[in-house]
């Protein structure tokens, strides 16, 4: 057994006997990382840890202005987060690029909402880690966490690549060429991670997929926190009705995201669920077969910009005139992408890979379509509710709700985190039912956007990170 594998086989050791005897998190039963931690934290020699957050997770930013646009309250006066409508989506770029990851959400009248604050303090203060930076040459690398803030609204092969240049330039100029990195990805942090993982620097081949592993010499444990392994429904219905800041409410003064943004955006389809992996119902919750990723799919049900005449104000006449290509363009790299991640192959490396979830909260897993005979127009049911058939007859809430949800953490269900649905194809995990190739799989009772703030998985975390302090001398 490789020292890769024997660490990453403890690392899994020490997650189930910490979440074995774990009690639910309360104020009272939280686990005191402070004195966990307190000699622990002083340890030397971890390997160096990349924070790579989710979708909106990132700060953009204006370059010529320097105006922050996300995340802020309010809209700007001179930018919004659309990105040109072009077929060739590399060249599909704005004024705005990436600044910090967003650490915490300051609305007035709300308490503030943390999103990464946490985790990167919990780091700082029990797990001894001092922030490093990609520029210059920066030695050791070793106690370092790097973060890597992303234009989360483009291509996620692109930031992959991005990714990879970034680890191979700072191991380059730091001297440590056999560096690997830990890797903490946050819900479509991960799906970026594991292309890099797969692919290194490359596009998606032609033809026919197969990895490389490049990632395997810069990485050496990966944890997935929410990642949509197999998609997201919840990424639909957010593509149809836009997305707010504050439990999806649309605040009159806080910046939300809107559906003509999101349109612009190839990542928010890269969300998308699978193919083969996504339930559509009719109006008697009978499964229909759909392909989701044909724009005839998307025509036909009023999905997007279909049948909705306010959003066509918001775009050039050239853009409208290339609308449906561009809506074929984005669905078909999509679909790709999905393609290239699902694919195996028999030398995978040692990169170990750990799941970290939820189960316990109602998660969006399908949808309801049904045909409203009084507007005359096809409508998407995402959200649960009582409807009416076309007879009139009326089905019930509950019976929708027990058709569309599944077990997850409010936004990726249990099955997509596992990629379960795929497993029914290539089982890889051995302690699974997983077409991934997982170390451990941890779960606890907690939302999406509050899984990196959770106390119990961050005691889990250190756990596995500062372990390695003892395992290694160096970053190799």
């Amino acid at each position: 057994m490789s020292d890769s594998r024997r660490a990453a086989l403890l690392a899994a050791i020490l997650f189930s006997l910490i979440f074995a005897f774990a009690e639910p998190v309360s104020a009272q039963s939280s686990p005191d990382l402070a004195k966990l931690y307190k000699d622990a934290s002083q340890r030397k020699g971890k390997r160096p840890v990349i924070i790579i957050p989710g979708i909106l997770g990132s700060e953009l930013v204006n370059e010529r202005t320097g105006e922050k646009v996300w995340f802020k309250l309010g809209r700007s006066k001179d930018d919004d987060l659309r990105l040109p409508v072009s077929l060739d989506l590399s060249k599909s770029r704005d004024n705005l690029v990436p600044g910090d990851i967003v650490r915490k959400l300051d609305i007035p009248l709300f308490k503030d909402i943390e999103i990464y604050q946490t985790l990167i303090a919990a780091l700082e203060n029990y797990g001894g880690y001092t922030k490093g930076s990609w520029e210059g040459s920066e030695r050791p690398l070793e106690d370092k966490y790097y973060l890597f803030p992303y234009d989360w609204r483009r291509d996620n092969v692109e930031s992959a690549r991005i990714l990879i240049r970034k680890i191979e330039k700072l191991k380059q100029e730091s001297g440590n060429p056999d560096a690997r990195f830990n890797v903490i990805a946050h819900s479509m942090g991960g799906l970026i991670t594991r292309y890099a993982a797969m692919y290194g620097d490359r596009d998606i081949p032609e033809g026919e997929l197969t990895p490389n592993w490049a990632g395997d010499s810069h990485f050496s444990k990966v944890f997935l926190f929410g990642t949509p392994n197999e998609g997201s429904a919840d990424a639909l219905q957010v593509l149809l009705e836009g997305w707010g800041a504050v439990k999806n409410i649309n605040l009159p003064f806080v910046r939300d995201v809107t559906p003509v943004e999101l349109l612009t955006m190839p990542a928010a389809f890269q969300l998308l669920p699978h193919a083969g992996t996504f339930q559509v119902y009719d109006e008697d919750l009978e499964p229909l077969s759909i392909d989701i990723y044909d724009p005839k799919v998307w025509k036909q049900y009023n999905w997007s910009f279909y049948d909705r005449d306010d959003l066509w104000e918001d775009f050039s006449a050239a853009e409208i005139g290339r609308m449906e290509e561009y809506l074929g363009v984005v669905l078909k790299r999509a679909s790709r992408f999905h393609d290239a991640l699902n694919t195996d192959s028999v030398d995978r490396g040692n990169i170990g890979f750990f799941i970290i979830g939820s189960d316990c909260k109602p998660t969006l897993d399908g949808v309801v379509v049904y045909r409203d005979n009084k507007k005359d127009r096809w409508v998407t049911l995402a959200d649960g509710d009582s409807f009416r058939k076309s007879d009139g007859s009326k089905v019930d809430d509950e019976l929708v709700k027990a058709r569309i949800y599944r077990p997850g953490d409010g936004r990726v269900s249990r099955r997509s985190l596992l990629a379960e649905t795929l497993a029914e194809n290539k089982r890889l995990s051995v302690l699974y039912d997983s077409a991934l190739p997982l170390t451990y799989a941890l779960f606890v009772c907690e939302e999406h956007d509050k899984l990196t703030g959770n106390v119990v998985i961050q005691n889990n975390l250190l756990t596995a990170l500062i372990s390695e302090a003892s395992l290694a001398s160096g970053v190799e």
